[in-house]
């Protein structure tokens, strides 16, 4: 406000480079220790930057006025490494099957149920922890997951026989199981419509990472002679490389401490003023600019929002009475058809991709062994392969049991992970253009070419590039896949309606490493044929889904 120095100057105010201040409020703002801001905020109202309060504003809308900066890339790279956390604990039951296969006297069947015990798990962690997450908020449930899952996972380690490490493996992945459903609700829960997709396949791109890290620390830790050795307790290099696997857990655990509530889950609750808070906070972070400058004076939600006194606790028989009629409301119309539809492609796309994942590494190994007993220089089918490792190779007697592993083995499976990064790239860049059902259809007809393709191949080299291809293209679907199942399921229902689909998922993971193991051994090449039509049925089934691209959160 320009001022004109020839008038008289009252005592009450006094002139500052052009602008009259009361000089009351100069010295409450001194005492307040707000002086600076104050300054800040008249600077702003002078050059125009200051927002035009907005007294009502919805999600949205409100979402939409905090900008968009640090915070939100803050909390992808928290939520992004919770990602990263579960996938290592799933994926690197891959990396330790060749090497713990003499320690815990593992044959194709042991192996193949080791790989699933973390999935039977996470089918029983997933619903109750999803659910509790919809009655108690996103943000205390990912805490205790996280932390509950470096311990389960620290513990597996000083297992010294299979019943004991499949207990824990067991509890690791009923922890883990809520992880999923929880962290993408959270995650998408912070996001303006615009920007939603191409930040949800931006954290699914962490998945990757996830990989690359298991494959990393797998080639670097397993193949050396490391650890501890008596007659009576073994603590060698691969329960070595899975207790440094539980490190991201307790990173993030600790990291989630600092960041707040979904102010979506809040708006639900009807808990107008701390969703009002964390706006603020948001704009305050990524503007740089004092929290009361936020221009939202007050929040509205639709009509569906929970009635609730966020002064009261919650008493466990209301909690276990809305987790009930969370569960009831998943299967009525008209949300009933999107439950089942998600429930059939996280199925279908599950087997295929834990199926065919987490059995890489295994198969790199069979082909490395069939090469050295023919001196390298002989091809064959991987039905043939997998025929001499059975009846004369390594898995013919559990006396001929060799946990030696050549590191040639852990660099193909790198490769073949390191093989995601360009799709993930291509997910963030085009999720929000191309749309959801494009690089789900795309991926899953890719995906399940290959999955064809691999009964095919007669050669290490070979089979690595078809692994590389099916990596990288499963991986854009599956961020994809996360994309649409987060964003069909209303608010109130969301974390529920996810845990119920990621019990799906697990329970594909179980069918697929179970028959995998069983149909490789025994009627090769038929699970790859399973495999690629039940990709390419999943991913058309998508198409029955409505376009969530670029439309705001129900």
């Amino acid at each position: 406000m320009v001022v004109d120095h020839s008038g008289s100057n009252s005592p009450d105010t006094k002139f500052n480079n052009g602008r009259v201040k009361n000089q009351e409020t100069i010295d409450l703002k001194i005492k307040s220790g707000t002086l600076d801001r104050y300054e800040k905020k008249l600077d702003a109202i002078e050059n125009g930057s200051f927002p035009p309060t907005k007294e009502v504003a919805d999600f949205e809308q409100a979402i939409e006025l905090t900008g968009y900066g640090k915070f939100h890339y803050l909390l992808l790279v928290v939520c992004g490494f919770v990602s990263t956390s579960e996938e290592m604990d799933v994926i690197c039951m891959s990396f330790i099957l060749p090497s713990a296969q003499c320690d815990l006297k593992l044959n194709t069947s042991s192996k193949g149920w080791l790989n699933s015990i973390i999935f039977i798990g996470m089918m029983a962690g997933a619903y109750i922890w999803g659910s509790l997450a919809d009655a108690l908020g996103r943000r205390k449930v990912l805490i205790v997951i996280s932390f509950m899952n470096a311990l389960c996972i620290v513990a597996s380690t000083f297992a010294q026989s299979y019943g004991v490490f499949m207990f824990f493996r067991f509890l690791n992945g009923a922890a883990l199981g809520g992880s999923g459903p929880v962290i993408w609700s959270y995650f998408a829960e912070f996001q303006p419509k615009n920007k939603r997709g191409s930040m949800l396949s931006s954290m699914a791109a962490f998945w990757t990472l996830g990989n690359l890290f298991v494959a990393s620390l797998a080639w670097m830790i397993i193949p050396q002679d490391i650890g501890y050795r008596s007659p009576t307790f073994l603590y060698n290099s691969w329960r070595i490389f899975l207790a440094i696997c539980s490190i991201p857990s307790v990173l993030v655990a600790v990291f989630l401490f600092f960041l707040p509530e979904s102010p979506k889950f809040l708006l639900t609750r009807n808990d107008h003023k701390k969703a009002l808070e964390v706006f603020k906070q948001i704009y305050a972070t990524n503007t740089g600019n004092d929290p009361e400058m936020y221009p939202v004076k007050s929040l509205v939600t639709k009509s569906n929002a929970i009635e609730l006194d966020s002064t009261k606790s919650i008493s466990f028989k209301s909690m276990t009475e809305e987790v009930a009629h969370n569960t009831k409301m998943i299967f009525m119309p008209p949300i009933l058809k999107y439950t089942w539809i998600s429930i059939v492609i996280n199925l279908s796309f599950h087997i295929g991709y834990y199926g065919l994942m987490m059995w890489f590494p295994e198969l790199f190994n069979r082909f490395d062994e069939y090469a050295r007993a023919h001196n390298g220089s002989e091809q064959a089918l991987v039905c043939e392969v997998t025929e001499f490792v059975v009846k004369t190779g390594s898995h013919s007697h559990v006396d001929l049991c060799s946990d030696k592993i050549e590191s040639g083995v852990f660099l193909e499976s790198f490769i073949t992970v390191a093989a995601a990064i360009p799709s993930n790239v291509f997910a963030v860049l085009g999720m929000d253009t191309l749309g959801r059902k494009f690089f789900l259809v795309f991926s899953t007809m890719a995906s399940g070419v290959c999955a064809v393709g691999l009964s095919l191949i007669t050669s290490k080299r070979q089979n690595l590039v078809v692994s590389a291809i099916f990596s990288s293209a499963i991986s854009c679907g599956n961020a994809a896949l996360d994309c649409l199942i987060t964003e069909i399921f209303p608010t109130n229902l969301r974390a529920t309606g996810m845990a119920i689909s990621m019990v799906a998922a697990r329970l594909g993971g179980i069918i697929g490493n179970i028959v995998i193991a069983a149909l490789l051994d025994l009627y090769c090449p038929l699970p790859t044929y399973i495999v690629a039509v039940l990709l390419i049925g999943g991913g058309l089934l998508c198409l029955l889904l409505p376009n969530t691209t670029r439309e705001p959160l129900t």
